[in-house]
């Protein structure tokens, strides 16, 4: 089967994605089999967060050594199966363990596929960066879509994830067998021997910048099925529009936003997105109708789509070291928020009520915001940014 290289990257980045939203969707269900309040199930979730804290620490010279095929089986299989599993779990410290597991494989595999990736990238000579994350955003939409209907139908969660698990397994294995390691970047090649990613000075206001669109996007992701039971009591299909329309316009966002990042820049198209998301924040926070708060996870989506896509484009093309490097340590910061909205979101909400936890992303955003800059402007290399004589020699 004949496949490009891009596009088994791409749909490793979509399995990935339905798997994880499988189970998301599932939260409300997951809680009650749990018997455990907002906060409890947050602290249970924490556990993703631990294990991928781990991972993107110290898990890049294995990953350098196995190569992008071999990580790629272990991590986009293992995931879901172990996500597979929960449903069978009958206490919150065994889910904790599970998703600690599940966590461990997650970091490998936001290394892996960011790096291969980018490197692609830079054989294509044209961005592709947003696309890839753009499958793992319609993998989120389109197992959402699922999820309302099947909770709706009343389809045991058990199945629903033993079901998703087997479609992974099947379409995994015929992809990923034919991925090759793509070459590494000129100066961006992995180093030799152990090696801990943790981020530089340079590198903080990517990682903040990361931080923010996690951080809605854990909101939008994690809660907001939640947030339409409690704060409206709807119907399950009505609540779970309120994911469908996040990870649709996400989704839709990042598959068509590199025209628009090459036309105006990564540092003016960010800063319009995290606006959006600003606006689609409040728009929650405030809402008087489930319609408004619906309104608002869709600006939401939109909002934090190309944001983190831009920032590890930016993190891959840095030359002060290794590009697994770089990304390795964006991913830390970044992707670990992902799973830390859920316990920060969930004390929140127990505390002061679902409605005003959706206020504290907005003075991360706020920062980063103020920190575009680290961005490249309009009419900035889409390759390297500032390029050496030698490239620039070659070129000509």
């Amino acid at each position: 089967m004949h496949i490009q290289p891009q596009h088994r990257i791409y749909v490793c980045f979509f399995l990935f994605a339905i798997s994880m939203g499988a189970l998301l969707s599932r939260l409300p269900d997951l809680q009650d089999a749990l018997g455990v309040n907002k906060s409890e199930l947050g602290l249970t979730l924490i556990g993703a967060a631990i294990g991928a804290l781990i991972s993107l620490t110290f898990a890049s010279p294995l990953i350098a050594y196995f190569g992008a095929r071999k990580t790629a089986f272990l991590t986009v299989l293992g995931t879901s199966a172990l996500l597979a599993t929960i449903p069978w779990a009958n206490a919150a410290w065994l889910v904790f363990f599970i998703l600690f597991c599940e966590g461990l494989l997650a970091g490998a595999l936001e290394i892996n596929l960011n790096v291969e990736i980018d490197r692609i990238e830079a054989q294509l000579d044209r961005g592709v960066m947003n696309r890839a994350h753009g499958f793992w955003s319609l993998g989120f939409f389109l197992t959402a879509l699922v999820g309302s209907a099947v909770r709706q139908a009343g389809v045991p969660m058990s199945l629903h994830l033993a079901l998703t698990f087997t479609f992974v397994l099947i379409v995994g294995t015929v992809i990923i067998s034919g991925i090759k390691n793509a070459p590494a970047r000129a100066g961006g090649e992995h180093v030799e021997g152990p090696s801990i990613a943790l981020p530089t000075w340079g590198l903080m206001p990517l990682c903040i910048i990361g931080i923010a669109a996690f951080l809605v996007e854990g909101a939008g992701i994690d809660w907001s099925a939640i947030y339409m039971r409690d704060a409206f009591a709807v119907e399950p299909f009505i609540g779970g529009l309120g994911l469908t329309l996040f990870t649709f316009f996400m989704a839709v966002a990042r598959l068509f936003v590199d025209p628009q990042v090459d036309r105006f820049g990564a540092r003016a198209v960010a800063t319009f997105l995290l606006v959006l998301a600003v606006v689609g924040l409040c728009a929650v926070w405030l809402a008087p109708h489930p319609y408004v708060a619906l309104f608002g996870f869709a600006l939401m989506g939109g909002g934090c789509s190309a944001v983190y896509p831009l920032a590890v484009s930016a993190a891959a093309q840095r030359t002060d070291r290794p590009t697994h490097m770089n990304v390795a340590a964006l991913g830390q910061m970044s992707f670990v928020v992902f799973f830390l909205a859920p316990p920060l979101l969930g004390f929140v909400a127990e505390h002061a009520g679902i409605r005003v936890s959706y206020l504290v992303c907005l003075p991360i955003i706020i920062a980063a915001l103020c920190l575009t800059k680290a961005l490249k402007p309009r009419g900035s290399d889409n390759k390297t940014g500032i390029e050496s004589e030698a490239n620039q020699a070659a070129r000509v």
